[in-house]
């Protein structure tokens, strides 16, 4: 415990250092996520986790940051994205409704995430499949979580997350 305090006291007197390193777990996690979707058919670009990876690294202290946020905003999100596509198949304004209504739902479920808001987006105007929901964004989310979880609890242990769910 003693040893925790004296880390998290270097890091107060010294927060250039915990920039670098969340920096430096950012670009990581980008890395990964890189070499994961070259792995699927789904190209970077259109993996929605660039600007997750920059608020759990960046801010993880952050209530959406959290991995009940993190994992039930992509889902929650998602699922509203496919609902509105399977109901009025894909169109602009459509995707915005369901930007809109994901808001909604992630704040009812307490799950606000907001890089979760582009999940519906990419949904409803590019029509995708079921497949997406568990390949890229389940199984991103998650991925993302435990890189999280594993990299601030080596560079600041006990840092991260200040609750599961």
């Amino acid at each position: 415990m003693k040893r925790l305090r004296s880390v998290h006291l270097y890091f107060e007197k010294n927060p250039w250092i915990l920039m670098i390193i969340s920096a430096v777990g950012g670009a990581l996690a980008i890395a990964l996520m890189e070499l994961l979707s070259a792995r699927t058919t789904y190209p970077l670009f259109a993996i929605p986790f660039a600007t997750s990876i920059v608020l759990v690294m960046g801010s993880p202290e952050a209530e959406p940051a959290q991995p009940r946020a993190l994992v039930g905003g992509h889902l929650i999100a998602s699922i509203v994205g496919f609902a509105i596509v399977q109901l009025t198949g894909p169109s602009p304004w459509m995707a915005a409704f369901a930007v809109g209504l994901a808001m909604i739902a992630m704040h009812l479920t307490r799950t606000f995430h907001p890089p979760a808001g582009i999940d519906p987006l990419l949904i409803v105007v590019n029509d995708m499949t079921w497949n997406f929901l568990l390949v890229p964004v389940a199984a991103g989310a998650v991925i993302l979580a435990i890189f999280a979880y594993i990299w601030h609890n080596i560079t600041r242990p006990g840092s991260w997350p200040r609750r599961w769910w």
